[in-house]
Parts: C-alpha cells; sequence; structure tokens
C-alpha cells in the first residue's frame, strides 16, 4: 500500500511544539534551532494548507485543525516506538506490571499461578507502587515509563482510580466495595460482635491510604450503617491496606477493606465480614496501557487472562 504522507521530521515538529506549545522547547527536544522547528511547521501547513498554530506574542495556541490531528499524529509515533522497540527488544515476552500495592499483594499474586501455567513463556516482572492510586482533587500522575513509552519493552499499569487518562487504553477490572473485616474470634470474644452498634466496644483499624482520599472512611461507613455514638476517629492507624488486614488477622479490631482484597482468606475462614453492609468505593480498578503496547502478545495474554480472573462467572456463562 502506498502512503501519501508529509517528510517524517515536520510531523515531529509539530508533534514536539503541540506538546510544548513552544517552538524552543521543541527544538531544545529535538536538538536542532527554534528556526528549524518554524520552518517545519510552516512546511507542513503549506502541505496540507491550513494553519496548526497561531504565532501570538510569546506564545504559541493550537488552532482546531491542529488539535484534531494530533491524537492520531501522537498514536502513529507511539505504534512507530513500539514497533522499533519491538524489533530491538531480544525478549518480547517480558512484561512489567505496576499495581497498587495491596492489589499486588492480596488479589494479583495469589492467581499468578494460574497465568503461567496457561503462559509459560511470557516473564512477569510486579512492581508495587503506591502512586498508582488517584488522589481527590488532583490530576492523575501516570508512570513515567508507561506515559512516555520508554523503559521496560513491555509495561502496564494497573491503577485504582476514576478510569480518566486521556491518551491511553483503559479497560475497567472491576468496581469494589468497601467492607468491615476481623478475625472469627471477635465474634465470640466477651463482647461479641452481634450488631454495627457493637463496634463501639472494639478497635477501629484504619488505612490512613484511604481516609480523606476516596470518602471510604469509618465515618462513612457508620452513616451507611445507621450507627450513631461511636467515634470513628478511635483506634491504630496504619501505612497502608496490607497493614491494616494484618492487624486485622491478628485480632487487634475491626479493618475496613475492599472486599476482593480478603476474598482468599475470607474463603479459609482466616477474616470474617461481620456486617455484610458495603461501602461503595467511588473509584475501580483499571488496567492502563498505550494503545501500541496493547498490540503486543504478552500484553494481551495478561489483557485476557486478567479480565477473565476479575470476571469468572461471565467466562463460564460465554463457554456455556
Amino acid at each position: 500500500m502506498s502512503y501519501r504522507l508529509p517528510p517524517l521530521p515536520a510531523l515531529r515538529a509539530f508533534e514536539a511544539a503541540s506538546r510544548h506549545l513552544s517552538f524552543k522547547k521543541a527544538a531544545e527536544e529535538l536538538h536542532v534551532t527554534p528556526a528549524a522547528i518554524s520552518q517545519q511547521v510552516k512546511a507542513l501547513e503549506d502541505y496540507l494548507g491550513v494553519a496548526l498554530f497561531r504565532r501570538l506574542t510569546r506564545a504559541l495556541e493550537i488552532t482546531p485543525h491542529g488539535a484534531a490531528m494530533l491524537p492520531k499524529i501522537r498514536e502513529g509515533f507511539e505504534c512507530l516506538a513500539a514497533a522499533v522497540e519491538t524489533a530491538r527488544s531480544a525478549d518480547d515476552g517480558v512484561l512489567t506490571v505496576s499495581a497498587p500495592p495491596s492489589f499486588a499483594s492480596r488479589w494479583l499474586i495469589p492467581r499468578l499461578a494460574r497465568f503461567s501455567l496457561a503462559h509459560p513463556h511470557v516473564a512477569l516482572r510486579i512492581t508495587g507502587s503506591a502512586t498508582n492510586t488517584d488522589r481527590r482533587d488532583e490530576s492523575p500522575v501516570l508512570d513515567a515509563s508507561v506515559a512516555e513509552g520508554r523503559g521496560e519493552p513491555s509495561k502496564v499499569t494497573i491503577r485504582y482510580g476514576t478510569g480518566n487518562y486521556p491518551g491511553f487504553r483503559v479497560e475497567k477490572i472491576f468496581s469494589p466495595d468497601w467492607v468491615p473485616i476481623c478475625s472469627p474470634q471477635l465474634i465470640t470474644a466477651e463482647r461479641p460482635l452481634a450488631t454495627p452498634a457493637d463496634l463501639r466496644h472494639h478497635v477501629l483499624i484504619h488505612d490512613e491510604t484511604i481516609d480523606d482520599e476516596t470518602q471510604a472512611s469509618w465515618s462513612e461507613w457508620l452513616k451507611v450503617a445507621g450507627v450513631k455514638g461511636v467515634n470513628a476517629q478511635r483506634g491504630p492507624r496504619f501505612s497502608n491496606a496490607v497493614l491494616a488486614a494484618e492487624a486485622a488477622l491478628d485480632s487487634l479490631g475491626v479493618a475496613l477493606t475492599l472486599r476482593p482484597m480478603v476474598e482468599a482468606d475470607i474463603a479459609a475462614g482466616r477474616l470474617i465480614i461481620p456486617f455484610d453492609i458495603p461501602l461503595r468505593s467511588p473509584y475501580a480498578y483499571y488496567l492502563v496501557m498505550q494503545e501500541a503496547m496493547a498490540r503486543r502478545p504478552a500484553v494481551a495474554a495478561f489483557h485476557d487472562w486478567l479480565l477473565a480472573e476479575a470476571h469468572p462467572d461471565e467466562v463460564l456463562a460465554d463457554a456455556r
């Protein structure tokens, strides 16, 4: 197939200038002069017959024509970069998965044996990062190697947040609920947990990564449960969900956690949900990747396996 395209340097100059909204900064990135960037952009505008930028005093503003063309230009460069990286890489079977620590340790890792059995030629590298959680009233900052296409040959991110990550392929894994958890020993303790109001006699365990960030606090849960007269601020605090769950396992008290993170402990009888009163999370878990990255065999295999693990009932229904 024959492609009628403008010169690649002109497209590179346009993409860099639109990202920086500056010929000078684009020139620094591409190691040329600002005049060279200006000439390349002008040549592209002449080729297209439309203006791509408005040259303002000490400022650059992209036009509607430029804004309309930009996403596909960036996608094209991402595809080119992915193709070059694939050819350069000796082992495209290596896949790095970055995830929130609690998701990695309590949901993902216990299931990885099934992935390895189904895909023995994919070498996984799992990294835990607390930055893979959106913060309320803050714009999400994605991992640099995912956002820029640098680093490992193949990399994806599992993120707990809103799912609004423009420029990336985003797949929802699941929307979890917050539930109270505790050791079975607390049910038969001197002051048993028979009703939510009985929490006033027990220690409340706090996960500091959720309070005041995602609105999933003991105060919110007690409101949903219709409980009054319980001090929602008392009790020990832990820096992450893994430590909070461990404290609950050791019968320290009652913790508030995401249900999928403790499914294995509940199934084994190590933990129980004393009151099945869920608090809906405003966030969900998402698989985030570059569109070009999604076409790689290792990434595609992980994508399909992950969604099947998250929705086993749907897989069984399809098989019938």
